[in-house]
C-alpha cells in the first residue's frame, strides 16, 4: 500500500469502499499528491495509469461531495425576509428560522 495515496498494491481492490471512508479534505489531499507525482514525469507507465485511474475516482468523489454541499446550501432560502430551511422537496420545515 502506498501510504501517501492510500492505494492498494492491487488497484482493483474495493476502491468504492475506500472512497466511502474519505472526507472531502482527505480525497483532495490524495488527489493533489497524485497530480504532483504525475507532474514529475518519472513514473513508470503502468503506475501512471493506476495513478490516473485513482485520480479520476477521487475527482468524482470530490465532485459528488461538493454537489451534496451545494444542495444543502440551496435548501436555505429567503422567505418573507427571514431565512428558512427547506427540505429537498421544497417544503419549509416547521419552526426553523435562521
Amino acid at each position: 500500500m502506498d501510504n501517501n495515496t492510500g492505494m492498494q498494491a492491487d488497484e482493483g481492490q474495493a476502491p468504492q469502499a475506500e472512497n466511502a471512508e474519505l472526507n472531502f479534505e482527505q480525497a483532495m489531499d490524495q488527489l493533489e499528491h497524485i497530480v504532483s507525482e504525475l507532474e514529475q514525469g518519472d513514473v513508470p507507465l503502468e503506475k501512471a495509469i493506476d495513478l490516473f485511474q485513482r485520480g479520476m475516482q477521487l475527482s468524482q468523489l470530490c465532485g459528488q461531495k461538493l454537489e451534496q454541499v451545494e444542495r444543502k446550501i440551496e435548501t436555505i432560502v429567503e422567505e418573507d425576509g427571514q431565512l428558512r430551511r427547506r427540505n429537498f422537496a421544497g417544503e419549509a420545515e416547521s419552526g426553523e428560522d435562521f
